[in-house]
């Protein structure tokens, strides 16, 4: 199917179908000048990610505020994981250019903000816009690939987002370690604005795809209902639990209030309109599979990136710079993995095998990981790591397209949103989750280590333990057993994760797959279902 009308962007006209909902898919030429822009602004969200944990001991020492420390992680998180379903819902509306460029200027305001900050509450609260414009960074590219790519293609270029994400994972504590020694921790959000300002440049210009106005009525009522429902969840994990304990009558209503929350949220995405996650995309067994397995790899991958670099530092004795460059074997991995598998799933059009294979070398590196001890060798844990980044490079993805390609194209940057939406509430969780079990794992390993401690020693050491420059302070033999306690408590951290990653695994099983859509594939009628569509790929296959 061909169409006389000019692209767009110039060049070859895109190749669309009939009606009024035809995909406009692009020329591999125009993919690529739009490429470029949808990485650099996806990169700005995923770098945020990282970058700040090897500043937040100097940023600590700064504003003296060691008791809000997560804050600065959390809140970046929290915003970014509750904005990303409103960003896709809008974008479905009134479009994909004009909701990414307003994305990028909320991401670099809040960049400038932060880095002009004066205490650790403005700090915080400027860490929140930040994690606003990556909402919308994340769920909108991934929705852009999915208007100007058929499914089937798709793979092709989904790698390249897979090694973004790598990419941002090394380069976040080496950038942070480098910025960090050299000019000081507020370039951290400086060196955002030259990226921001490339990304927007190239949306700009290049990003000029049609879009059909239809009637509409935003979710307001649900997306203040996500929102707090996934604060109360993370400040039951992250703040009340770790300090004031988990049977704390604070705690348990907190979490009752994020329950409760929930069951609210689900019943008024039944009743309005336009949901900002319609719960019919869940009807599919392939969406519903697959937004389960994003979220629980997001909770075995920010537990691998957060924790490493800790290790590193602290155990093996490595600046910020070094601890960095010693995580480049889990970009090798990604790399090695997501770039291949992305080819072969356009070659082929199945995917199913990816996130199988996927969740058991996941689960394999973490098993290995949590065997780490304060004598192994950097060159067992380069094994390790990369392992891990193979695992993640199978899936990080293919998940994504194969979700994309199961929903009607209307639904497009709402099922898209909706699957970053589940991985980023992984992360978010898994960093509060692996965090307690390593506060609370690290004073019972203590408790063993140290002959007769008392429980003043004890919460010296563990207090000590949560700064590496405090914990290198330490003369022998409180440091040896402050180290062995925390190598121990990480190896717990690790083993925590594989629970998840085990029904990760049986999700990825029991998912069923359905053919990829070629370039020449007619849209997906409004009134398609998973069930029917499930049906004709199965009977394809066999």
């Amino acid at each position: 199917m061909s169409t006389t009308e000019p692209a767009t962007t110039g060049g070859p006209a895109p190749a669309s179908g009939p009606g009024d909902n035809a995909p406009n898919y692009l020329s591999h030429k125009q993919i690529l000048v739009i490429l470029g822009g949808l990485m650099a602004g996806m990169f700005l969200a995923a770098l945020d990610q990282s970058i700040v944990g090897t500043a937040l001991p100097q940023i600590v020492s700064e504003f003296n505020s060691l008791d809000k420390l997560s804050w600065v992680v959390t809140a970046y998180l929290l915003t970014s994981t509750a904005s990303t379903p409103l960003w896709g819902k809008i974008s479905d509306l009134y479009g994909r250019r004009p909701l990414f460029i307003a994305a990028i200027v909320t991401f670099l305001a809040g960049s400038v903000l932060a880095a002009l900050s004066q205490n650790i509450e403005m700090l915080i609260g400027f860490r929140a816009v930040q994690g606003l414009g990556a909402g919308g960074l994340m769920s909108l590219a991934f929705a852009t690939i999915g208007d100007v790519i058929p499914p089937r293609e798709r793979g092709k270029y989904m790698g390249y987002f897979g090694a973004v994400f790598g990419l941002s994972s090394v380069a976040g504590p080496l950038l942070g370690g480098l910025l960090t020694d050299g000019p000081g921790w507020r370039w951290i959000f400086w060196i955002n604005l030259p990226i921001g300002l490339v990304a927007l440049g190239v949306v700009a210009a290049v990003l000029k795809l049609p879009h059909v106005k239809r009637s509409h009525k935003i979710d307001y009522v649900g997306a203040a209902v996500v929102t707090a429902a996934v604060t109360t969840l993370l400040l039951a994990i992250s703040w009340s639990g770790p300090t004031n304990g988990w049977g704390n009558g604070t705690t348990i209503a907190l979490l009752v209030a994020a329950v409760v929350l929930a069951v609210v949220f689900v019943f008024v995405e039944l009743r309005v309109a336009e949901p900002i996650i319609p719960m019919d995309l869940f009807k599919g067994r392939i969406f519903s599979g697959y937004a389960g397995f994003a979220f629980l790899m997001g909770v075995a991958m920010f537990g691998a990136l957060i924790f490493l670099p800790l290790y590193l530092q602290a155990v093996k004795d490595m600046s910020p710079t070094r601890s960095g460059l010693a995580l480049l074997p889990m970009i090798v991995g990604i790399f090695s993995a997501s770039i291949p598998s992305g080819q072969l799933m356009s070659k082929t059009g199945r995917y199913k095998i990816y996130p199988i294979i996927s969740a058991v070398l996941v689960a394999t590196a973490m098993l290995l990981l949590s065997t780490l001890s304060m004598t192994t060798p950097y060159w067992q844990l380069a094994i390790f790591m990369f392992l891990m980044g193979s695992g993640l490079g199978l899936s990080m993805q293919i998940t994504v397209t194969a979700a994309q390609n199961s929903v009607p194209r209307q639904h497009m940057g709402t099922a898209t949103s909706t699957m970053t939406f589940f991985r980023s509430m992984g992360g978010a969780i898994g960093t509060a989750i692996f965090g307690a079990v390593l506060t609370s794992r690290l004073k019972d390993h203590l408790a063993d280590i140290v002959p007769n401690a008392t429980q003043q020693m004890l919460d010296m050491l563990g207090k000590a333990a949560n700064s590496v420059p405090m914990l290198h302070a330490l003369k022998e033999p409180m440091k040896g057993w402050a180290l062995h306690g925390l190598v121990d408590a990480m190896g717990d951290v690790f083993l925590v994760s594989l629970p998840f990653l085990a029904i990760a695994f049986i999700l990825a099983v029991i998912t069923p797959e359905q053919r990829l859509a070629g370039r020449n594939d007619g849209p997906k009628a409004e009134g398609d279902d998973d069930a029917s569509l499930e049906a004709s790929a199965a009977a394809a296959m066999h």
